[in-house]
């Protein structure tokens, strides 16, 4: 019987729990592939490209991943790890953690991944271009890293007082 989807609730900047140091999965069993499956679901749903079990409060190696225009390419990477990287391109990102905002970050041009397949396969791919931001962008929540860690502290605390404030009015 195939269970419901559920769309998830993604934490947002400045909150703690986007800190933490993802755990690396140990089996993937049914409970894992409920969460990519998830994960998919509720990146479609807020319009992203890249989404972390981190932002979602699932503090597990998990990334789901599409930066197909049809939106009908999914990535799925257990216990990613960069293995090589080369160049640098400075791009505008932006995050669902952080609503509303872009900023430009440098990450590494090109990079080659190895990581598990939704079945737990081991695989190796080389990407350049927008997955290659994705990539590293997304890996970096499973650190406990922001993108907005990569631009000046005054821009930053700008950002989180923004959306301090945002939540607040949410609140009430």
């Amino acid at each position: 019987m195939e269970s419901l989807l559920s769309i998830l609730t993604i934490l947002e900047f400045p909150d703690d729990r986007l800190r933490k140091k993802a755990a690396e999965v140990k089996r993937i069993d049914d409970k894992i592939k409920k969460l990519i499956d998830d994960m998919l679901e509720t990146m479609y749903q807020s319009h992203g490209v890249g989404l972390a079990a981190t932002q979602v409060d699932v503090h597990q190696q998990v990334i789901v991943i599409d930066v197909s225009d049809e939106k009908n390419d999914p990535l799925f990477l257990i216990n990613p790890v960069i293995i090589e990287k080369d160049g640098i391109k400075e791009s505008e990102e932006g995050c669902l953690s952080v609503p509303g905002f872009f900023e430009k970050v440098n990450r590494a041009e090109h990079i080659k991944v190895r990581a598990l397949n939704r079945e737990g396969q081991a695989f190796e791919f080389v990407a350049t271009e927008l997955l290659a931001i994705c990539v590293q962008h997304e890996m970096d929540h499973l650190n406990g890293k922001l993108f907005v860690d990569y631009i000046s502290s005054l821009k930053r605390q700008r950002i989180k007082k923004k959306l301090e404030k945002i939540h607040k009015m949410d609140k009430n």
